[in-house]
């Protein structure tokens, strides 16, 4: 045990603070790579008029992500934090490296292997800020989601720029390419965290107290903020204690806790099905449709699009303790909603409209969600939900989350494929001023508030 914490001692804050959160660049990544890649696949195995294969192809990682983050956030309360990041990472690896293997014309073994894939992302979206709330100080939480969302769409714009390096490669070897290469980051990974230690919250609650007063020593200041932090932290693992073995669902929809279940949940739902996701993984058969510009020289694109993002989360970690998160979200809300519906309204008034007009509005749509709903959905769960249901009601609102972006993701093709794009975009528009009414009438404002005060004030509502 001496020998580990020698090692472990060596490592700074910024770096346990790194990895712990470079998670969400393997995340981003997977979401952003079958960008680039599905053009190739489509030419390569003739799929251009199978949307519905297309679809099943893309959002297959979104339904193991389902299972993923469900399995991981309990299998790590047994085994640990550390230990399950780690098997994300091999799974991650091991899936990437599978996809770029693929047997020609093999459709559902890709399906296939896209789904143990997603188990890794699906356990990465749910540990990263799991252990990052768990190991950073109090004082430091409220930004840790804006920094794992620009891990995320870092990630995302690393997937971007590699898909563009890589698109002058014979179609076969570029798709197999930028697949494969998503184990990369994996492996990194997995290197960096073998060196982190086990957060000092799962320490303490599988009674290894003195562990995680090791453990806080590496990344706090003294011993007075570690014997505090760490009374809390027993303090607070003797109420879930209690407190888990009462809570079923009945009582996460009880009459008592039915207004912020739903509150939680909803908004978990709406950032998914506004179609956010139809955007990053459809962005050059988008441009395709909409200019008859082939998919595969469309790829300067999502590298647009991703720029988009990192600056959006970098605004939000500026401001995001400034504004109320209800004007925030009304605020985005309302200008992705017109973003989707305005090209619709032009295009009845003008018909000559450029084309590209479309592409104009998406990036419009992606600077508004990257500060607004992309984060803040994050901010929300984790204040709105009493210390009696947090656990399952958390749950639940990731799985509602991947449930839209698993529906997204493979309805999407299929939509196009049997209407204008103009309306399946207006449709989505609807979803997002939805989304406003939904925040408007059903979601109460944490910024400000203790998680005490916001369970006072909105329980039995």
């Amino acid at each position: 045990m001496e020998k580990v914490a020698v090692t472990e001692k060596k490592i700074s804050s910024g770096f346990i603070y790194f990895f712990g959160s470079f998670g969400g660049i393997l995340f981003g990544y997977d979401i952003g790579v079958m960008t680039g890649a599905l053009p190739f696949l489509q030419t390569d195995w003739g799929l251009q008029n199978n949307a519905t294969i297309v679809g099943w192809i893309t959002s297959a990682v979104m339904l193991g992500a389902i299972f993923g983050g469900a399995i991981a956030g309990q299998l790590s309360d047994k085994l640990g934090r550390r230990k399950m990041i780690l098997l994300s990472a091999l799974i991650f690896m091991a899936g990437s490296l599978l996809s770029a293997i693929s047997p020609h014309d093999g459709q559902f073994y890709l399906i296939g292997v896209r789904v143990f894939l997603g188990l890794a992302v699906g356990a990465s979206s749910a540990l990263v800020p799991a252990y990052m709330s768990e190991m950073a100080p109090a004082k430091m939480r409220g930004r840790l989601t804006g920094i794992n969302q620009t891990m995320i769409v870092s990630g995302m714009l690393l997937s971007y720029v590699m898909d563009f390096v890589l698109k002058d490669l014979p179609e076969n070897f570029a798709w197999r390419s930028m697949l494969g290469l998503a184990a990369l980051p994996a492996l990194i990974l997995f290197f960096g965290v073998m060196k982190l230690p086990e957060s000092p919250r799962f320490l303490v609650k599988n009674g290894r107290p003195d562990e995680a007063r090791r453990v806080l020593s590496y990344i706090r200041n003294n011993d007075e903020e570690i014997n505090k932090e760490l009374d809390q932290i027993q303090d607070t693992a003797s109420q879930e204690k209690k407190i888990s073995k009462a809570t079923t669902w009945g009582t996460v929809f009880s009459s008592k806790y039915r207004y912020l279940a739903i509150a939680g949940i909803g908004v978990a739902a709406f950032q998914q099905f506004q179609g956010a996701n139809a955007i990053f993984y459809y962005i050059p058969l988008i441009v395709e449709k909409a200019t008859g510009e082939a998919a595969n020289s469309a790829l300067m694109w999502p590298i647009i699009q991703g720029i988009i993002l990192v600056i959006g989360s970098l605004v939000f970690l500026g401001i995001a303790d400034k504004f109320k998160r209800r004007t925030l979200l009304i605020l985005g809300g309302t200008v992705m909603g017109l973003s989707f519906l305005l090209p619709t309204v032009i295009k009845f008034l003008v018909p000559n409209a450029s084309p590209l007009m479309i592409v104009v509005f998406l990036s419009i749509y992606v600077a508004a969600y990257s500060f607004t709903w992309a984060p803040l959905t994050w901010v929300l769960i984790g204040e709105v939900f009493p210390l009696a249901i947090r656990g399952r009601a958390s749950g639940a609102a990731s799985s509602a989350n991947w449930v839209g972006s698993f529906a997204v993701g493979l309805l999407f093709p299929i939509m196009t494929a049997s209407m204008p794009q103009d309306a399946v975009f207006a449709i989505f528009g609807v979803i997002c001023l939805l989304g406003v009414w939904f925040i408007h009438s059903r979601v109460p404002e944490t910024k400000g508030h203790s998680l005490e005060d916001i369970e006072e004030e909105n329980i039995n509502k």
